[in-house]
């Protein structure tokens, strides 16, 4: 299957530049999956179609400010890092700018050396690793001089840095947010709560798959970057009685989509556990794991419109999308929603 079948031209202006004030007055598009319908809602209607008895699953991955600005110290050039994972004590995985300047043994300072980064790997396109050396605890110095991982299409300052962030973010590790997320209030969440929607979280680290485009000319030749999750067991118990049930199970974000997937593709329920998955869900998929999914509109030719599109068929998703961009939807991070149900 070809990459250039998940194409489609959407004009710059729609792509949202800043969060509406309100979380909940995005709009909703909400896609019947099965009799291929649409309707043009606002996401606080959410409430009329989420019922008692659903349950869902949200990540509480919390996105590290992890673009550091620093100096080499040999030369003082300016040099961008956008940390994106941790792979062992103090050693970080990042995208690097200009990655020609940093060799190996670069070291790089930041905050006149409150935070030393030394060059220990050499990677393709742009990637290195650095070993941190700092006083203190990292991710307080991270909070004093990061700044948050806007993806490269939004160009306007974000004032409020909460606002990259979900309501319910608690475990700090990935590299950008899982935008369908961004929604929710906890004034929402109580809600939902009062009508016996079941709420549960499980944890995906958004990690180097969000920066990297597709460039292969067919799905089966794309490489998914692996990225962290967990799924605890009182979770993974509550999942697996639901589905005894019956009941309904519907992922917020791809990245819930992908953490479900994987456990329930492995060891066929839903179980505690702490591991990597490179998943990489594609029409003709079948989804073994959730029944709905609350979404954002997705960059044309992206993995997260392969995946949504398996989840809805390939023909509707593009028709939803042609739709949206004639209505005049806002897409992308701090875009409009979609439920597809």
């Amino acid at each position: 299957m070809r990459i250039d079948e998940f194409d489609y031209h959407l004009p710059e202006e729609l792509i949202a530049q800043t969060p509406l004030k309100n979380r909940t007055e995005s709009r909703l598009m909400v896609l019947d999956k099965t009799n291929k319908t649409l309707e043009h809602k606002h996401f606080s209607d959410i409430l009329d179609y989420l019922k008692d008895g659903d349950v869902l699953v949200l990540n509480d991955t919390k996105v590290i400010p992890s673009r550091i600005y620093g100096n080499k110290e040999d030369t003082d050039a300016l040099i961008e890092v956008l940390l994106l994972k941790e792979t062992e004590a103090d050693t970080w995985e990042a995208l690097t700018r200009p990655a020609k300047r940093v060799k190996l043994g670069t070291i790089i300072n930041f905050n006149n050396g409150a935070l030393r980064a030394e060059c220990v790997e050499i990677g393709e396109d742009g990637m290195r690793k650095f070993k941190m050396h700092y006083d203190g605890i990292f991710l307080e110095i991270l909070e004093q001089i990061g700044l948050m991982p806007l993806p490269p299409y939004i160009h306007e300052k974000l004032d409020d840095q909460s606002r990259y962030q979900t309501v319910y973010a608690k475990d700090y590790g990935s590299a950008a947010a899982p935008t369908a997320g961004l929604h929710f209030t906890k004034e929402l969440l109580a809600k939902l709560k009062e009508k016996n929607v079941q709420i549960e979280y499980v944890t995906l680290h958004v990690g180097l798959g969000t920066f990297r485009p597709v460039t292969a000319e067919t799905v089966e030749e794309h490489h998914m970057h692996s990225e962290f999750y967990r799924m605890t067991k009182e979770t993974a118990d509550a999942l697996n009685k639901a589905k005894k049930e019956g009941k309904r199970i519907i992922s917020v974000g791809t990245t819930s989509t992908r953490t479900l997937e994987s456990i329930y593709n492995k060891y066929g329920e839903f179980k505690e556990a702490s591991e990597d998955t490179n998943i990489f869900i594609y029409p003709p998929y079948t989804f073994k794991a959730i029944d709905g999914l609350i979404t954002n509109f997705h960059l044309p030719k992206s993995t997260l419109i392969m995946l949504v599109s398996a989840l809805a068929g390939k023909e509707f998703i593009m028709h939803a999308y042609e739709e949206a961009i004639k209505e005049k939807y806002r897409f992308f991070s701090f875009g409009d929603a979609m439920f597809i149900k």
